[in-house]
């Protein structure tokens, strides 16, 4: 009689625990915890900057999408000022409204495109600001956002200048660089900064606290970019984003007020922000 050896038992190999769940079998664990969700999904909203996933990823790709975007933005702002100051002089009433419609557009593709979505499409570094103080955006990385959108903005105004050669440095394009009614002192153009950034701010705020806000969030940011610049773009500029004229400023040799354009906004920022605390509409600060 031949004697036939019993088969092994089966034991199973180590490996990540999968349970079952009402819909099928449960994904392994993520190495964030177990209730860290995979990411942002197709209504996730512009990215991960306004939301509860910010931070999230390696810095430096998102860095480096900040400043891709916002050269691109500039770059497209000096495009669209060169050809809206014309010889026309009867225009010229239409031009604010014009640019900002085209500034506003762009903000929300921007904040739409895949790398709006990486790195969460601030490109403002007031907006970075208020969205650190509003509990959504990690401190640590406020600065390196900004550097990112300084660097960006003088990029794309130079790239501008080599694309359109000349003509953007001499007067009445000047790179772009904005400038408030000879009426307007710093103050009210501080004031004024200020303000639509802390109006901003409070809508940022009430878009992140309600459960779809963030699927309009791109919208209303374009909407709201579209009224300012259409608006106070005659009377104090209509910046409200230190970027925006950084560059301009700087390679137009415009730098008498950029403290203000600078400073206004991130004053606005910080006081949103405080104003969203005491409604009640501020998220606990990480």
């Amino acid at each position: 009689m031949t004697l036939t050896p019993a088969p092994e038992p089966v034991v199973p190999r180590p490996g990540p625990e999968v349970r079952p769940t009402a819909i099928g079998p449960r994904s392994p664990e993520s190495p964030h915890g177990p209730d860290a969700g995979p990411g942002p999904g197709p209504d996730a909203g512009p990215g991960p900057g306004p939301g509860p996933d910010a931070g999230r990823g390696p810095l430096l790709p998102r860095a480096v999408c900040e400043a891709a975007l916002t050269a691109l933005l500039l770059f497209l702002i000096v495009t669209a000022v060169r050809w809206l100051v014309g010889p026309d002089p009867g225009a010229a009433a239409a031009r604010p409204a014009v640019l900002g419609a085209v500034v506003g557009t762009l903000l929300a593709l921007f904040m739409m495109s895949p790398p709006g979505r990486c790195s969460g499409g601030h490109l403002n570094p007031a907006v970075s600001l208020a969205l650190w103080r509003l509990g959504v955006f990690p401190g640590r990385e406020v600065v390196p956002y900004a550097v990112a959108q300084l660097t960006g903005s003088l990029f794309g105004v130079w790239c501008a200048g080599l694309v359109w050669g000349p003509v953007t440095a001499r007067p009445p394009v000047r790179h772009a660089s904005v400038r408030a009614d000879p009426a307007w002192g710093d103050a009210a153009v501080l004031a004024a900064e200020a303000g639509v950034l802390a109006g901003s701010t409070l809508m940022l705020a009430v878009l992140l606290a309600s459960p779809g806000g963030r699927r309009v969030l791109p919208y209303a940011v374009g909407l709201t970019t579209a009224l300012v610049i259409g608006v106070l773009g005659p009377l104090s500029g209509g910046s409200a984003n230190p970027a925006r004229q950084f560059g301009p400023a700087l390679l137009a040799g415009d730098t008498g007020r950029l403290w203000v354009y600078v400073l206004g906004p991130a004053l606005g920022a910080v006081l949103g922000a405080w104003l969203a605390g005491r409604t009640g509409l501020r998220r606990p600060a990480r």
